[in-house]
């Protein structure tokens, strides 16, 4: 009978061989799902021989990764920002660059923190539910055009105990919201890859994430365009936009916040140093 560390070594070589950015670790997440052990507890019985019941249960996961769907699908969650959320093909993985994006607006906003907060294109819930916990006494609006998406972000809310804080709103970015409703920081991660791009994408992001969520016209700015434009009627004054962005694409959407009358409007890097995000401050 093979043990634990002899199906993760076998498993990795495979994902190695097909190409799999860290084998070992993937290895690891899926043999620890098959067998409902976390990692830890895993790395502890590492010398356990497995049934053939056991390793039914992992083969089937394997093969679905060495068909490259993302193993945050597979196992069906991910961690964001000290959350545990539900993940699947309804909406887009949150991803680390996502991750750093709140923490610089927590970091920004400790001082005077919003009082109502508005998460565009809100996917699974991730930057609603994120900021919900960072900032407890806000009112937050997370808006989708997809129904599945939203319903993705509402089964999150309720298995965090945040249904209560967060109102989930099928639109197209603003269009949905009332009239005079104005918040004090408004955050979008909108699809900002162009066609070319997104063909070019590894095959998990490609063949599994939805198109819809990865890729605008426009070289990708057609989206941001939009929200841009829009922005400073739902933003109080001195408000703040925190928008995730392609890395190509800051002198344009700085050009284009200071047409909208943003002041100031600035880039900021994210972790790997490239150009990713813009924060532009609403006039007061």
């Amino acid at each position: 009978m093979l043990t634990v560390l002899e199906v993760i070594k076998k498993t990795t070589g495979f994902f190695a061989d097909k190409g799999i950015e860290n084998p070992r670790l993937n290895a690891e997440l899926l043999v620890g799902h098959a067998l409902g052990l976390k990692r830890m507890q895993l790395y502890l019985k590492f010398e356990q021989p497995l049934t053939e019941a056991e390793l039914e249960k992992i083969r089937p996961l394997v093969r679905r990764r060495s068909a490259r769907e993302p193993v945050q699908y597979i196992v069906g969650e991910t961690e964001f920002f000290g959350l545990k959320l539900k993940t699947d093909r309804r909406a887009l993985i949150p991803r680390p660059e996502t991750e750093r994006l709140l923490e610089i607006m927590v970091t920004r906003l400790a001082g005077s923190p919003p009082a109502r907060v508005l998460d565009l294109g809100t996917g699974s819930g991730a930057i609603a539910l994120g900021l919900a916990t960072a900032f407890p006494a806000a009112v937050l609006t997370a808006v989708d055009s997809s129904e599945n998406a939203l319903a993705l972000a509402r089964e999150n809310a309720a298995a965090l105990g945040l249904a209560e804080r967060v109102n989930f709103l099928s639109s197209d970015w603003f269009s949905a919201l009332p009239a005079g409703g104005l918040f004090e920081l408004v955050v979008a991660n909108p699809p900002y890859l162009s066609a070319d791009e997104t063909a070019q994408a590894a095959s998990e992001v490609r063949d599994f994430e939805p198109v819809a969520a990865l890729t605008a016209g426009g070289q990708g700015l057609d989206e941001l365009k939009k929200i841009l434009a829009d922005a400073p009627r739902f933003l109080a004054p001195g408000g703040l936009l925190a928008l995730e962005t392609g890395v190509a694409q800051h002198a344009e959407l700085l050009r284009l916040a200071a047409a909208a009358g943003f002041s100031p409007a600035e880039s900021l890097p994210d972790l790997a140093g490239r150009d990713r995000y813009v924060l532009a401050v609403a006039r007061k």
